[in-house]
């Protein structure tokens, strides 16, 4: 069983991995924190963006000769493939690592996975370390490495007269979190500039419409694993397809109640999708939902 010392390094790997939203596609976001043998911690990092150091590979540097005999703990199970990169599996083999602590295992591991092949270097595993917490972070990328489409957000303003200001809070808050986004007609890097340019690429056309699964299929193909759609004006489309948008986030703006209805109305929550997170602020009401799987 994890120790606390171990909990907590994990909810600081969780936390280091939200670093490399929107710059790390194709690459999963992961963290990685290094305890040495008294459960210091000696080392972490994240991953930045395909091509560069893992969050493994940051941590061991950090960490120094420090990791030997220590624990590593990282949210996604290593990689095993060595490309761009040295498989993290064995650089923690080499920096004498005793045991790796794991949230989440990664569906897309092939053969013997990466854990596996720790243990039988002698190398004490525990899996499934606040697996619920890590995949705040991990579960838009695993669901479209899994369903090989990108996990698409629809925000928007729900009211007209408030349209441009709701849209605009949502924009600055989301786009940094989606690999790109699209804006009317146009697709945009969530973050300019954020990812490799040998890894990834943005698609040239907003083909939402009709062609939306396509489209879907067509960006992760050229390395995008989560897109974000702005605006109302993409009401007929988007609602025609509720099936393809995993999340959906609303801007209503404060009323008297005598309109509540006119604000908040049914519409707004869809059938097959559930609250994950109400806010307010000064001038609006935020409302975040998540489609069931």
């Amino acid at each position: 069983m994890a120790s606390d010392l171990e909990l907590c390094a994990m909810r600081q790997a969780s936390t280091l991995a939200v670093l490399g939203l929107g710059t790390t596609s194709p690459n999963p976001p992961v963290g990685c924190v290094i305890l040495d043998q008294r459960g210091t911690v000696v080392g972490a990092g994240s991953l930045r963006r395909k091509g560069e150091p893992h969050a493994e590979a940051h941590a061991l540097d950090a960490a120094g000769g420090a990791a030997r005999g220590g624990t590593a703990v990282v949210t996604l199970e290593l990689c095993n493939r060595v490309g761009v990169t040295p498989a993290c599996r064995h650089e923690l083999i080499d920096a004498g690592i005793s045991r790796v602590v794991i949230a989440v295992i990664d569906p897309t591991s092939r053969g013997d996975g990466p854990a596996a092949m720790l243990i039988a270097a002698g190398i004490e595993v525990e899996t499934d370390v606040l697996r619920g917490e890590a995949l705040t972070v991990l579960e838009p990328w695993l669901t479209a490495t899994v369903r090989r489409t990108l996990f698409l957000t629809w925000a928007f303003g729900s009211d007209a007269g408030h349209q441009t200001a709701a849209e605009g809070r949502l924009l600055r808050d989301l786009r940094a979190n989606a690999d790109l986004v699209v804006e009317g007609k146009t697709v945009v890097g969530g973050t300019p500039g954020g990812h490799a340019s040998a890894h990834f690429a943005l698609p040239g056309d907003a083909d939402i419409g009709t062609g939306l699964p396509n489209w879907l299929s067509a960006a992760c193909e050229a390395g995008v694993r989560r897109a974000l759609v702005v605006g109302y004006e993409h009401d007929a489309e988007m609602r025609s397809q509720l099936h393809a948008i995993d999340e959906l986030v609303v801007a209503v703006p404060r009323t008297d109640p005598s309109r509540a209805l006119q604000v908040v109305h049914s519409d707004l929550i869809p059938a097959g999708f559930e609250l994950v997170e109400l806010a307010a602020d000064a001038d609006s009401l935020t409302i975040r939902m998540r489609r069931l799987m």
